[in-house]
């Protein structure tokens, strides 16, 4: 094989690997792309995501809020539970220093 042939080889050689290289490229580039289609529907996709998300968001303050009334309802509740208690006993002390009030009376006559 003299000079020439060596050369002519080598570039046949890199003319096939060239070409299949750029068809390789090309075929990977037919298979994976993005059709109009696809594009569409990720854009339909996205847009339900965003509408979640919101949704989502919305229904996160929804619940704090009514957390913070619920939390405050429960503390008004029991501080009204408490001003009952006390006034209960209270009352029940009235009750029995009455008692004995009517039977010291009663005891007397």
């Amino acid at each position: 094989m003299n000079r020439e042939q060596f050369i002519l080889v080598t570039a046949v050689v890199l003319f096939v690997a060239f070409s299949l290289g750029w068809f390789a490229s090309w075929l990977l580039h037919r298979l994976t792309r993005v059709t109009r289609a696809d594009m569409g529907e990720l854009e339909q996709m996205a847009q339900a995501l965003h509408e979640a998300e919101e949704a989502r968001d919305e229904a996160l303050s929804f619940m704090e809020n009514r957390e913070t009334e619920l939390v405050s309802q429960i503390s008004q509740t029991e501080a009204e539970l408490r001003a009952a208690m006390d006034g209960l006993r209270d009352a029940r002390h009235e009750i029995e220093e009455l008692r004995a009030y009517i039977e010291r009376m009663n005891a007397r006559d």
